[in-house]
């Protein structure tokens, strides 16, 4: 399984345009960026690739890293960050495989597969595969699980991908809160590689509006207001969950410019063999 982090940022990215904050005068000085999430993940075995969710930088990202285009797709939720960047596939893909939950989500009325396939109607090369969280699906060879996170007042979920040959596993937290139920904690567990929201440290959870919740025994915060993990909840989590390797992702650029790009921040481009 060899994993491509196409990218690692939030929904504004790093560098963010219009901004002159020292962390985005940093990433263009070292020619680092953090564009809008996606992950690209290989089965060597099968050669087939799995895209988890559709960033708005796809363009970007794809000829950038020179992975392969996907035999199918996972959508975790409908944010613009994790979504627009399907119409990227008109008139580059003959057929495309894309699986999304098909739980009705009580703030839109339409389950996240109902809203991708009403959305993007147009696509006629697009099949969308209706998905029942906690239970396991096989794409491209290999074993992939939705699993419910926390990130109101949308649903939202994480994935856990298991190659079942080989028992490399890869587990993505989603867009979360630090209040994951434990039945998706359960299936995330013991990764090989753990990408954990990590939108910024949780120091910064001062200046938001909500301030912060989920403290840890020290009084840390472990989400930021509502929908994201602090750096601090993250790393709870993947102790939590037994993740051999961790790498955060989902970043702003309002980590300050001396933290940015420490270690196991992430950046674009990274890619890992399980």
């Amino acid at each position: 399984m060899r994993v491509t982090l196409l990218g690692t940022g939030d929904t504004t990215g790093t560098p963010t345009v219009g901004c002159d904050c020292d962390t985005c005068e940093t990433a263009r000085e070292r020619g680092i960026e953090r564009t809008r999430f996606s992950v690209h993940v290989e089965n060597e075995r099968t050669g087939e690739s799995l895209l988890i969710d559709f960033s708005p930088d796809f363009r970007t990202q794809f000829l950038r890293d020179g992975v392969s285009l996907p035999d199918a797709a996972i959508v975790t939720h409908i944010h613009f960050d994790h979504l627009d960047g399907l119409g990227n596939v008109f008139r580059v893909f003959d057929a495309l495989d894309l699986y999304a939950a098909n739980e009705t989500d009580p703030k839109t009325g339409n389950s996240v597969a109902e809203t991708v396939r009403e959305d993007y109607h147009y696509l006629e090369m697009l099949e969308v595969h209706p998905t029942t969280p906690l239970e396991p699906v096989e794409i491209c060879g290999f074993d992939v699980t939705l699993v419910p996170v926390d990130h109101p007042p949308l649903i939202c979920y994480g994935v856990a991908i298991e190659d079942p040959e080989t028992g490399a596993k890869l587990s993505l937290s989603g867009d979360t809160s630090y209040d994951i139920p434990d039945p998706s904690r359960t299936v995330l567990a013991d990764p090989d590689l753990l990408l954990a929201d990590a939108i910024v440290p949780a120091h910064l959870c001062e200046y938001h509006p909500m301030g912060g919740r989920h403290e840890n025994n020290d009084g840390v915060p472990r989400t930021f207001g509502t929908k994201h993990m602090t750096r601090e909840g993250a790393l709870d989590l993947a102790d939590e969950l037994n993740a051999e390797q961790t790498r955060l992702v989902h970043l702003a650029h309002y980590y300050p410019a001396d933290e940015a790009f420490e270690e196991p921040l992430a950046v674009d481009g990274e890619q890992y063999d399980l």
